[in-house]
């Protein structure tokens, strides 16, 4: 009976599209937050952290790109792959500029300290390698 009810439960949910669709809705939707509050609010405190590091500050634009451009292919499935490795690469940048001294911290809440890092580089990773799917805005499986 419990082999029985584990096969239709799993029949049910076998539906890996619909799954693609909101893993990339998730991980693109909530990192498009954080890229529209730097479109709205400037991105001065990215400049200051970079130039801080002897850095050029132009480079900071890019994060409008790895927060709102990609976040956006992301969701509506054009060039999904390449983008997620951005969202990826993206994260990689954000944790070597302000979470590497939290790697092996817990903020006051008891999470982890860079969860939210750790959540949209590994989202990311999982989106390269899944893919769009089936539901992309591309028609063109080589764009999804």
């Amino acid at each position: 009976m419990v082999k029985r009810l584990l096969t239709r439960t799993n029949s049910i949910l076998a539906h890996e599209d619909i799954g693609k669709l909101l893993l990339r809705f998730a991980v693109g939707g909530l990192m498009l937050f954080h890229g529209l509050h730097k479109l709205f609010d400037g991105i001065d405190g990215i400049r200051g952290m970079l130039v801080a590091q002897g850095l050029p500050g132009f480079i900071a634009y890019g994060v409008l790109i790895g927060e709102v451009v990609v976040p956006v292919l992301i969701i509506v499935g054009i060039l999904t792959r390449p983008a997620a490795l951005v969202l990826s690469f993206t994260m990689l940048v954000a944790w070597l500029m302000v979470g590497i001294n939290n790697t092996w911290m817990l903020d006051k809440t008891g999470a982890w300290a860079i969860e939210n890092i750790a959540y949209f580089f590994i989202g990311g990773l999982a989106i390269a390698f899944l893919g769009a799917g089936r539901y992309s805005l591309a028609r063109d499986p080589a764009w999804r």
